[in-house]
């Protein structure tokens, strides 16, 4: 899927003091009040709070975000019920979402103001595709996805149980009400799920009714005299193309105890499973992920392809996930913004006005400028990305994995399917653990244990890396900076320059690859140091054979191992990808909304190596 520019929403008020939209020529919400509509017509034409009642997770769908006000009454009757889910998860379409700014001004004064400053603080950037905004200690979680809901919802993953559909009337946006877009409801409707709007347009009913719902009236509120409420009850249940990676599984054991490893043990323990990491080293975050800082940060392509989209979201979620921590001083790093050098100014800033990518996501900044940011002459124009950093990833994974079962100095010799779980043995074929579900986060290491079930098909191999630095000596450099490798101020002094890269299994460190470290350095930076210096598969495993899966010319439809996913090979990135994919690998086990669109899961899932031999093989 192209994503398009994202075009923020124009606000003005009306005669009466209420928030009107004059491009589509409609009032926000009735004169009775947003949250009062909420309330009459969302919560309680789709029998909230009663039906989550006791629920482990419900999961609303709703057409038109607008100022947020449905998804914080919705919010407070689910903190106000003793009786409610354990997890609430809203997912809301948005094609012309609020600057911050607007959302700020719409919701001075509002009636719950705890939770209007939430919403708030949590307002991403206003660029295309998936947001993942989490509350309540990720009891509550907010995906919004911003863009064109006609596009977006072919790409949710999910299953609702409740729809709000909103949006401006069907006369001045018959787009949001056609029956296509009801019709991708109807696909992502579990069974039993409601809706509810306050139209009764004739099309509205007849569409929601050819999707499969049984539709009434009901009385209105605020001046409308009735409103429409459904239940998805379809004649004929069509048998789902793409599989559910979605296994019943209430515990897991994660191997591998690095970065990719111990965000994807927090995401599924935040999802109520029990969590082992198993780990060959003593320790967690001894390997790879041991380096004493790297960076997180997103990129941009002129023509935003799947690599751009998946780091830009990478990106934003890592930034939420780790700013806190940061913050709070647990975890060694900085979110002051990073720098990545560029190539041609006039190119970069017509990517950025092309793509009308905010100034709080990126800025194309000329040399004089950067410079000045950086506090060292840079050799050219760069990437300003506000809400880039750096963070010491072990402090990271600790923090992570902190309260986690953990088990090391354990080496994994053997992958061994065991009834309706998996086993792992050690050397002597000692069981070291069991269980329903095992996520495989062990590097490269990772295709040696699925050979045996003929899954070792990708591309994977080892790569070598080293850092370089020096501690003490103070250091203009203000901010980090990348491109031909990277730069990282310390605090108190001193830097962190990388990384080299080759295809090697030696370890230790190499005095050749500080010399092309700090090469680099001075490429990038002018710095010298002081002489006295001390590929991404991530998802469910396919199956062996295609069996009978019906298409096999996407990764999505070929059928799944029940329980069994990799999540490794982040490379360089692995700091910015690895809270994104943690989230993802739950939300696949789980069942719970796909923090990412079909399309980049389909760029990165492991079963793409298998598609493209398969056509390979059909066209010899």
């Amino acid at each position: 899927m192209k994503s398009r520019a994202i075009v923020p929403a124009r606000i003005e008020f009306d005669a009466d003091g209420l928030p009107f939209a004059p491009d589509f020529g409609d009032r926000y919400h009735p004169r009775v009040g947003a949250l009062a509509q909420a309330r009459h017509v969302f919560l309680a034409g789709n029998g909230l709070p009663a039906r989550w009642a006791g629920r482990e997770r419900f999961t609303v769908l709703e057409t038109g975000f607008g100022l947020g006000n449905n998804f914080l009454a919705t919010w407070q009757v689910w903190r106000d019920d003793p009786a409610r889910c354990a997890r609430l998860d809203v997912v809301a379409v948005e094609r012309h979402p609020p600057t911050r700014a607007d959302l700020e001004r719409m919701h001075r004064g509002s009636p719950l103001p705890t939770l209007a400053r939430a919403l708030l603080d949590a307002w991403p950037p206003l660029t295309p595709g998936l947001h993942r905004l989490v509350f309540d200690a990720g009891r509550v979680r907010l995906l919004l996805a911003f863009g064109d809901a006609t596009e977006l919802l072919p790409e949710l993953r999910l299953a609702a149980d409740a729809f709000f559909l909103d949006g401006f009337a069907p006369s001045h946006n018959p787009a949001m009400w056609q029956p296509r877009l009801l019709e991708a409801l109807g696909r992502r409707a579990a069974p039993g799920a409601t809706a509810a709007t306050w139209s009764v347009a004739r099309e509205l009913r007849e569409g929601l009714m050819a999707a499969g719902f049984e539709v009434e009236r009901r009385a209105g509120i605020g001046g409308k005299r009735e409103i429409t409420v459904a239940r998805f009850a379809p004649r004929f249940v069509a048998r789902h193309a793409m599989p559910s990676p979605a296994c019943a599984a209430r515990e897991a054991v994660v191997v591998g105890a690095g970065l990719a490893g111990a965000f994807c043990a927090r995401a599924l323990a935040d999802e109520g499973i029990a969590v082992r990491l198993v780990d060959r080293q003593p320790r967690p975050a001894a390997e790879t992920s041991g380096n004493p800082a790297g960076l997180f940060h997103g990129t941009v392509h002129a023509d935003d392809g799947p690599h751009a989209r998946l780091l830009r979201a990478a990106a934003l979620s890592t930034e939420r996930r780790l700013r806190p921590l940061i913050g709070s001083g647990a975890v060694a790093g900085a979110v002051d913004g990073l720098l990545r050098l560029g190539h041609d100014l006039d190119a970069m800033r017509a990517a950025v006005e092309r793509q009308r990518l905010p100034a709080d996501w990126v800025q194309a900044l000329d040399a004089t400028a950067a410079s000045a940011l950086a506090g060292v002459a840079l050799p050219g124009p760069a990437w300003f990305y506000p809400a880039g950093g750096w963070v010491a990833p072990v402090d990271a994974v600790r923090e992570v994995v902190a309260g986690l079962a953990f088990t090391g100095g354990v080496e994994v010799h053997a992958l061994q399917s065991a009834g309706s779980g998996w086993r792992l043995l050690d050397a002597d074929g000692a069981v070291i653990a069991e269980s329903a579900m095992v996520v495989l986060a062990n590097a490269a290491d990772a295709t040696r244990l699925l050979a045996p079930f003929g899954l070792d098909d990708g591309p994977l191999q080892r790569t070598r890396g080293q850092v370089s630095g020096w501690s003490g000596n103070p250091v203009p450099l203000r901010l980090p900076v990348a491109g031909d490798g990277y730069a990282i101020p310390m605090p108190g002094g001193g830097l962190w320059c990388g990384a080299t890269s080759g295809i090697d299994d030696e370890a230790g460190p190499r005095a050749a690859d500080d010399e092309e470290n700090h090469a680099r350095l001075r490429r990038l930076t002018g710095l010298t140091p002081p002489a006295d210096r001390a590929n991404w598969p991530c998802g469910p495993l396919p199956a062996q054979a295609p069996g009978a899966a019906r298409r096999k010319d996407q990764p999505r439809f070929l059928p799944r191992r029940e329980g069994l996913f990799v999540c490794t090979a982040l490379g360089g990135r692995g700091i910015t990808l690895a809270p994104l994919l943690g989230a993802l690998i739950a939300a696949q086990a789980t069942g719970s909304p796909w923090p990412l669109e079909q399309s980049l899961v389909d760029a990165i899932d492991p079963a793409r190596w298998r598609v493209r031999a398969q056509r390979r093989a059909a066209q010899r």
